[in-house]
Parts: C-alpha cells; sequence; structure tokens
C-alpha cells in the first residue's frame, strides 16, 4: 500500500460554469480489451446519447488494454470519424491502470467510466454526473442494489456481486451499495489528490478508490441503475473474486495500521457544518468519552479475567499487578487509535509511557483499596475482592480519561499557544512561499479547469 503523502487539499466544490463551444465538461472512459464485436455499436449508441441529452461539451476516450485484435483499429477508426472521440492505446492490461492512465492525463472537470457492453441503462449518464458538475459530490457510482433499481441478471452473479458487498461491509465498514457495478464518475480535482494513494491496477481499483473516499469524508452520490447482465462477458469470476479478497485484506490492513495520508483529505472544504464548534464545550468530547467507556467495559472486563486467572497461583497483590500491567497496556493502545484518534507509530513509545504512569497510579488506587480490605478482613471472599476492585477501577477510570486527554493525548490544535505560533510562522514564510510558487502551486480552482480542444490535436 502506498504512504506517500498526497499533493494537497482539495479546494472548495463549486458548481462547475458553463463553458464555451467544444469545451469538454465531461471526459467517459471506455476500458476495452479485444472488443472487436462491441466497440463501434458501443461507441456510437454512446455519442448519440450524449450528442442528444448531454448539456455540455463532452469527449470519449477509448482506453485500449493491450487488445490483440482489430479493436485499435476500429478505435482509430472511431476517433477520425467522429471529432468528440479519443483513442488511447496501452501496451499493458488492466482496467485500473487504464482509467489511472486516461483520468490523469485529462483535463475534463468531470470523468467517468463505463462498461464497453453498455449494460447499464445510458439514462442514469446525466443523474451519475450532475452532482460533480453542481458541486454536491465528489464520486457518483451506479448502483444495482438499490431498492429502486432495476435488474437482470443471472442467480450466480446475483449472489456474487451481494456476497462480496457484504464483505466489504463487513470488514472494511463500507457504507457504499455496489462497489463493481461499471458505471462511476469522479471530479478531476477530487481524482488527482485521491488517485496517488490508489495502488491496484486491475478490477479492484473501484473498490479500492471508493473505500479510501469514504474514509477521507468525500461525498459519494449513489445512482439506481437499469441493468441487464451481459451473458458474453469475458470477466473471470473466480480469478476476479480471488484478487479483489486480497485487496481487501491489503486495504484493510493499510487502514488498520495507519499507514494510509487519509487526514490530508479529512474535511477538505472548509466550512463543514460538523467541524462547527460549540462555545465552551471541548471540541470531540461527546465522541472520546464513548469510545473511552467502550474500551474501558472492555479492558475492565479483561482485567477481571486476568485478575482471576493470574489469582490461582499467586497472591491478590501480585494478580492485580499483574492483571493491571497488561490491561494498561492494551488499553492504551485501543484509546489511542479508536478513542484519540492517533494513527501510526509516531509517539507510540512515548505514549505507552506516559500510559504506565497512568497505570501506576490505578495502580496505587487499587492496591490500596486491596490493602484496606485485608486490614478489615483477613479472609475476604472473592466476590468482596473483585465489588472492591471494580469500585477503584471506576475512581481510576475517571482520572485516566482526564490524564489521556490533557497529558498523553493532548489536541494540539485546540493548544492557543501552538495556534499563536504556527500563524507567525506561516506569517514569517510567506515570502519564502512566495519565491516557490513555480514547484508547490495549488489545485487549480473549477474556472481554470475548463480546458480546451487545443491538445486533441496531437491524438489526431
Amino acid at each position: 500500500m502506498r504512504t506517500d503523502s498526497s499533493p494537497g487539499t482539495l479546494p472548495a466544490r463549486e458548481h462547475l460554469p458553463a463553458g464555451d463551444a467544444g469545451t469538454p465538461v465531461l471526459d467517459v472512459v471506455i476500458p476495452v480489451y479485444n472488443e472487436e464485436k462491441d466497440l463501434q455499436r458501443c461507441v456510437l449508441r454512446l455519442h448519440e446519447h450524449l450528442s442528444r441529452t448531454f448539456p455540455y461539451a463532452f469527449r470519449i476516450t477509448i482506453a485500449d488494454n493491450a487488445s490483440t485484435d482489430t479493436t485499435p483499429y476500429l478505435s482509430r477508426q472511431l476517433e477520425q470519424w467522429l471529432p468528440e472521440v479519443r483513442a488511447v492505446r496501452l501496451e499493458q492490461k488492466g482496467r485500473g491502470r487504464a482509467l489511472r492512465t486516461v483520468w490523469s492525463a485529462s483535463n475534463a472537470p468531470v470523468l467517468a467510466y463505463m462498461d464497453v457492453d453498455l449494460s447499464t441503462d445510458l439514462n442514469a449518464l446525466l443523474p451519475l454526473v450532475a452532482p460533480l458538475i453542481s458541486g454536491h459530490s465528489d464520486l457518483a457510482i451506479g448502483s444495482r442494489l438499490a431498492r429502486s433499481s432495476r435488474v437482470v441478471r443471472g442467480p450466480k452473479r446475483e449472489f456474487i456481486s451481494r456476497t462480496y458487498n457484504l464483505i466489504l461491509r463487513g470488514s472494511l465498514q463500507a457504507r457504499f451499495s455496489d462497489a463493481q457495478c461499471g458505471f462511476k464518475a469522479i471530479r478531476r480535482d477530487v481524482a488527482q489528490v485521491l488517485l496517488p494513494l490508489v495502488e491496484d491496477s486491475g478490477w479492484f481499483f473501484d473498490t479500492e478508490m471508493l473505500v479510501l473516499a469514504e474514509r477521507a469524508g468525500l461525498r459519494i452520490h449513489e445512482v439506481p441503475v437499469d441493468w441487464v447482465d451481459d451473458p458474453d462477458s469475458t470477466v473471470h469470476i473466480v480469478r476476479t473474486a480471488t484478487e479483489d479478497l486480497k485487496g481487501v485484506w491489503r486495504v484493510g490492513r493499510a487502514l488498520a495500521t495507519g499507514s494510509l495520508p487519509l487526514d490530508r483529505l479529512a474535511r477538505p472544504f472548509g466550512d463543514d457544518p460538523r467541524d462547527r464548534g460549540i462555545k465552551d464545550v471541548p471540541k470531540g468530547l461527546a465522541r472520546q468519552l464513548l469510545g473511552f467507556c467502550a474500551v474501558g467495559a472492555l479492558s475492565t472486563l479483561f482485567y477481571l479475567l486476568l485478575y482471576t486467572a493470574f489469582r490461582q497461583f499467586t497472591g491478590s497483590q501480585a494478580a492485580n499487578a499483574l492483571a493491571l500491567l497488561v490491561s494498561a497496556v492494551a488499553n492504551t493502545a485501543a484509546n489511542r487509535r479508536l478513542t484519540f484518534g492517533v494513527r501510526g507509530g509516531a509517539g507510540a513509545v512515548r505514549h505507552q509511557a506516559q500510559g504506565l504512569v497512568v497505570f501506576a497510579i490505578g495502580l496505587a488506587l487499587t492496591s490500596g483499596s486491596l490493602a484496606a480490605l485485608n486490614v478489615a478482613s483477613a479472609e475476604p471472599a472473592h466476590s468482596t475482592e473483585l465489588a472492591v476492585l471494580i469500585a477503584a477501577n471506576l475512581a481510576a477510570t475517571v482520572l485516566r480519561f482526564l490524564l489521556f486527554r490533557v497529558w498523553v493525548f493532548p489536541d494540539r490544535r485546540e493548544d492557543p499557544a501552538v495556534t499563536a505560533t504556527a500563524s507567525t510562522a506561516s506569517t514569517a514564510s510567506t515570502a519564502t512561499t512566495a519565491t516557490t510558487a513555480t514547484t508547490t502551486a495549488p489545485l487549480p480552482t473549477h474556472t481554470d479547469l475548463l480546458p480546451t480542444y487545443t491538445d486533441l490535436g496531437d491524438h489526431r
């Protein structure tokens, strides 16, 4: 999984202005491999539909994935016949590779793709890209699994599709309904930042892009589609499913370890209602409390199990110390990732060291409680020991949360001193930034994104 930083933060969403005549606002990519049978019929039908219904200028790009039949020849013919068609030849196979190559080089502000068999009803194309043109959404996908979708396909493909999406929901917590439908669109400015993080070059490309976009807080629009299965599809189901499962494992591991810089994309559009704080209420306090309570409940159960096990072969004080030490390490790691959202390995050793200090305080509280119990009763019952330990742990838990929040995992963004320092540094570096603008220029705004056709002459 790639861990390189993204090119920068995304600009604010804006409605794309209507361009001059001949300026492509939409670039529809059709990845093909040995599709001499369907290519011409597909492109002509799509071209006719867009010419008749699409209110903006458009382009159709045929992305040939190293075809060995007459597909390259037919692509060039279509390019010569129709001014809005462009042919691109790749010498390596892979749908993801084709989409990455064409989308990265395209100058259209909205990028889409569809399968060559046109299984999806083209009437869904305008609803697919309209939220991207308006600035409402960042990506859009066609969904065959929406309730209002009308789908005709065999039970085998239906089972595989629904099973795959259940796997995504269970393993990667995906909320989009259909990852595999060959009918998707993305804004170019979003693609420029998101595509460098997508590693797959095959069929899993779509899924990986959607999962990363969702985790980064981007808005995904879903369109119910009418879809008819192509019985002559050349997709190898078993091999594709195997590669998809490998991709799920790879992406899941990267997300779990925090090796992806998705924080560079989170909250990318400025005024997000969820970022509006309430006066005198610490930011994120409610979420952190819920997360801490959940981790604390599990840690307490884990601690009691450990204490019961250790108590079989040692005294109460030693059993308490060992159980508290092991559970404290697990508790710090869980709170670091789940409650306070700290990802990656940076500072992990320091956090554990500070967590052990918090552990020492908890040990003092619980050990003191046990000592007081032993003074009061020479042979206390095991249930009484557990009750005293639970009460002592509750007190230690409150103190632990406060120490975690203000000392171990403080939110530096809320520190006025840090903010002032950052502001001063930003002011001081203005001149330096100006001198390096040619190498670190920000992403263009949408008024700059409306392209011209001057570069298309190189392809003809």
